[in-house]
């Protein structure tokens, strides 16, 4: 039986499948909270923890699926490539968003964080909360970070802005499609680009384009602000 949980491919179908009937059941019950990412980590979670299945077994099963989410990643190239119409009359507008975007979002964490008393290594955790997981990773440890915390703010943090975030564009009175695409993808990165995908082409193409250009900013800024603080 063990064999079988632990097998290739049980574990590929397994994930798979809980992903979809998650989205099944957020399409059903239009409940924001049951994001389908949000609702496949507790099932997978607990179904791990539950077998006994060590984590490092499973990710090397799922593999796969890593792999299939960076062609993903360069598939964005090509809805990009198809507004880069939009893209050529805001470069300055867009380069500006997302260097204050970097600058504020490092900031208010630093200070928050150290307000509240956090140690130096969790600060440097915290600081590239707002940018993809690989690009987090390598930024936390340089800063000496705790890269499983910086993993899991990362983690909550697209879940988050997934979630909320065209809700707080629609209550600030934020009806341009590149700045709501901006938006997204520069506080919630793949998570929050995959909710601007569902809002329309031009917010899912910025939103890819800004996580790019974030993660760039981001690796710059963090060393920079971190001798200024």
């Amino acid at each position: 039986m063990n064999e079988i949980l632990e097998s290739q491919i049980f574990l590929l179908t397994l994930t798979v499948g809980v992903y979809l009937g998650a989205v099944w059941l957020r399409r059903r019950t239009g409940w924001a909270l049951l994001h389908p990412i949000l609702v496949s980590m507790a099932v997978l979670i607990a179904f791990v923890r539950l077998t006994g299945i060590e984590y490092d077994h499973y990710m090397r099963q799922t593999q796969p699926i890593d792999f299939l989410l960076g062609l993903s990643v360069v598939a964005l190239g090509y809805v990009l490539h198809d507004q880069i119409h939009n893209i050529r009359g805001n470069v300055i507008s867009i380069v500006v968003s997302i260097l204050v975007g970097s600058a504020v979002g490092i900031v208010s964490v630093v200070l928050i964080a150290r307000w509240m008393g956090a140690e130096p290594a969790v600060v440097a955790s915290l600081e590239p909360k707002s940018v993809t997981t690989a690009i987090a990773l390598s930024l936390s440890e340089a800063s000496g970070g705790i890269p499983a915390l910086t993993s899991v703010v990362v983690i909550a943090v697209g879940v988050f802005g997934g979630i909320v975030g065209p809700w707080v564009l629609r209550k600030v009175g934020v009806e341009s499609r590149i700045a709501r695409g901006l938006a997204m993808g520069a506080a919630a990165h793949a998570m929050g680009t995959a909710r601007a995908m569902e809002l329309g082409a031009v917010e899912g193409a910025i939103s890819g384009l800004a996580i790019g250009l974030m993660g760039v900013a981001t690796a710059v800024l963090v060393p920079l602000l971190e001798k200024v603080l």
